[in-house]
């Protein structure tokens, strides 16, 4: 008889340990969706192909609404979203986050958010692309 009380208890604390790992595991996934992660690597990769490809002299405009509401919800300025300094892209959507992305084109692209007449920010991020300036 004292078999039978002891696979009850293991597999009370099986299911117990199983219990405890998946709510770890839906907390990580909800906490990572929810802070724009995600989001961060996705912009930055698409600005870094953005600026593969592009030529001097361009001007291209990327909607950045979505990564706009959670920087301005975590306290950041949609101006300061997007930095590009040589040929690295930082996308920062959390005052702790940040995703970094290389481009290989040798341009000189510069960043700003569009604003509207009242000086709103309307949700889209301008890059202005030029040759490179030669210094020797």
């Amino acid at each position: 008889m004292e078999k039978k009380g002891t696979i009850l208890v293991e597999n009370v604390v099986f299911i117990i340990l199983n219990l405890v790992f998946i709510s770890i595991l839906v907390l990580f996934l909800l906490r990572q969706g929810s802070n724009g992660g995600l989001l961060e690597q996705i912009y930055a990769k698409e600005i870094a192909m953005i600026a593969d490809s592009a030529k001097p002299v361009m001007m291209i405009k990327l909607d950045m609404d979505k990564g706009g509401k959670i920087a301005e919800k975590n306290g950041i300025n949609f101006n300061e979203i997007v930095k590009i300094e040589g040929n690295i892209v930082k996308v920062q959507l959390s005052e702790n986050g940040g995703y970094s992305y290389a481009f290989f084109n040798d341009i000189d692209i510069k960043p700003y958010a569009e604003t509207d007449e009242k000086n709103e920010y309307t949700g889209i991020y301008i890059f202005t692309i030029n040759e490179k300036d030669e210094k020797t």
